[in-house]
């Protein structure tokens, strides 16, 4: 194993096999949240080719600001599943970096840490994935609980007290790779439906952490593939419209049942229509959705 050395979160690399690499980082509380630049990595890792891109997301000044009402919650936080239309609002920036906001974040881990709990207990993943590893409840991104802020957490072990939990806000991307690869995903707010999506290897992320600080750094293998996913939910793209039409047909009843489940819990008809969705060829990479 190569060695590791302590570097600055403006200098950061995580790289997919991370988790069983690097010393455990203790989980964070309300009152501390654990910062990316704490993280250690090992120095011979290499990411591909990495493709320059405009900078994605909705960092920049334009965008609405949140107030310190739109990060207001009660606990416990429940997951939103498709079609609510929270999944497609716009998600404002977050200016505000105080105890409310590390709260949110200690909170959204704590459901997604249980959800990941009751799918390993009452789920089983299909034998037709191309993975064996689950990317439901592994990450989470606050529209999924109902708050459209650009605030996500994901920790590629799922497991409280393993692995490394990681906060992002505001996030932005500023270069994905041109090798590209297919990976079985699951998402809690899709519950039960799994599908290959195909998204590039590695990416470039400039974010703050929960005390507003500015980094950039790198990730690939899982670690992007989740980031990517959650970045996804906070510019209002659903997995589902990274998939080929071949693949989508194969859970399209799926999606159907979740939409009139919907219908059958609110009394309203489903805010979009599956069956109405027109074929087209689907692209990968940022901004090409």
């Amino acid at each position: 194993m190569a060695s590791a050395k302590f570097l600055r979160s403006s200098h950061l690399h995580i790289h997919g096999g991370f988790t069983s690499a690097l010393p455990a980082i203790p989980p964070f509380s309300h009152n501390r949240l654990t910062s990316l630049d704490q993280v250690y990595f090992s120095t011979n890792w290499s990411l591909p080719p990495l493709c320059a891109v405009s900078k994605i997301g909705f960092s920049a000044t334009k965008d609405e600001a949140a107030s310190s009402g739109d990060i207001e919650f009660e606990a416990p936080l429940k997951i939103v599943q498709y079609p609510d239309p929270k999944l497609r609002a716009k998600n404002k920036r977050i200016v505000s970096f105080d105890d409310n906001l590390k709260s949110l974040a200690r909170e959204m881990f704590d459901v997604m840490y249980k959800e990941q709990k009751m799918l390993l207990e009452h789920q089983s993943q299909p034998q037709k994935s191309t993975t064996s590893i689950r990317t439901d409840g592994i990450g989470l991104s606050a529209p999924q609980v109902g708050i459209n802020v650009q605030l996500m957490v994901f920790n590629p072990v799922g497991e409280p007290g393993e692995g490394e939990e990681i906060v992002l806000v505001n996030p932005r991307v500023s270069k994905y790779s041109k090798k590209l690869s297919i990976f079985n995903e699951g998402c809690l707010s899709f519950p039960g439906i799994y599908a290959d999506v195909k998204r590039p290897e590695s990416v470039k992320i400039d974010a703050r952490d929960v005390n507003g600080n500015r980094f950039s750094f790198s990730l690939d293998g899982l670690p992007a593939r989740v980031f990517q996913h959650e970045f996804d939910h906070l510019q209002g793209i659903l997995f589902f419209e990274r998939m080929t039409e071949e693949v989508l047909g194969n859970i399209r009843e799926q999606l159907q049942a979740l939409e009139m489940k919907y219908e059958q819990l609110t009394g309203e008809p489903s805010p979009e229509k599956i069956q109405n969705r027109r074929e087209r060829r689907n692209a990968v990479g940022f901004g090409k959705s």
